[in-house]
């Protein structure tokens, strides 16, 4: 099942064209960049195509672990890459409002939810892990 998306402008497109697990995380870092929670889908690494490979794409890393994208002419966040501190490798986690069509994806893991604001909560029954927790499962 793939999937493709953009940016605001359209200058980056994409094709995901294998989809992992769809989750939310809380931390401070995801709040900043995306405004509040990270809503992200993972891409497996093979399977994220740029569809024009000379779009233009800035960088930063913003941890020891991982590599946040934007594009540079509207600055929406592309996406997050857990690199573990490989540059140029590892998974990608894409914003789900990126994606052509967000519907279909079942939630199933908010992680850092100890870090979240008292003004929004996520139902259903779906896996939630503290901020310890998330280290122990990704650090």
């Amino acid at each position: 099942m793939s999937r493709s998306g953009h940016c605001l402008c359209g200058a980056v497109r994409f094709t995901a064209e294998r989809l992992g697990g769809f989750g939310v995380c809380h931390c401070g870092m995801c709040q900043r960049w995306a405004g509040a929670a990270l809503f992200g889908v993972t891409v497996p690494e093979a399977f994220l195509r740029v569809d024009d490979p000379s779009a233009a794409i800035a960088g930063r890393r913003s941890s020891d672990w991982a590599t946040r994208y934007w594009c540079p002419a509207c600055g929406s966040g592309l996406w997050y890459r857990y690199d573990k501190g490989r540059d140029g490798t590892g998974d990608f986690e894409v914003p789900i409002g990126l994606f052509d069509d967000q519907n279909g994806l079942p939630l199933r893991r908010e992680i850092n939810v100890d870090l979240k604001p008292d003004s929004w909560a996520l139902e259903g029954a779906h896996e939630r892990l503290t901020e310890a927790q998330t280290i122990a499962l990704f650090g």
